[in-house]
């Protein structure tokens, strides 16, 4: 888990074997590019935050995993650990 604070939010980044778990900082479509599995939640401070908040946003990799748009962020890092 990695944690920027930086103003006015800061980032937040759970990286997993498979892929990351991430607020609103990350690019999906960059993500896309790169081939990397990874879903974005947004208006979260925290980790525990990230983790029960709903996933708003993932890329065609994640969503291979099994991963859905509405889980919270701790069902979708289970697939990605």
């Amino acid at each position: 888990m990695d944690l920027v604070d930086i103003k006015p939010a800061p980032l937040l980044l759970i990286i997993g074997e498979k892929g990351v778990l991430a607020c609103g900082f990350l690019s999906i479509e960059a993500s896309e590019k790169l081939g990397m599995a990874a879903a974005v939640v947004t208006g979260v401070r925290t980790f525990e935050d990230v983790l029960n908040a709903e996933v708003k946003n993932l890329n065609t990799e994640a969503q291979k995993l099994g991963i859905k748009v509405g889980q919270k962020g701790r069902q979708a890092l289970d697939y990605l650990v």
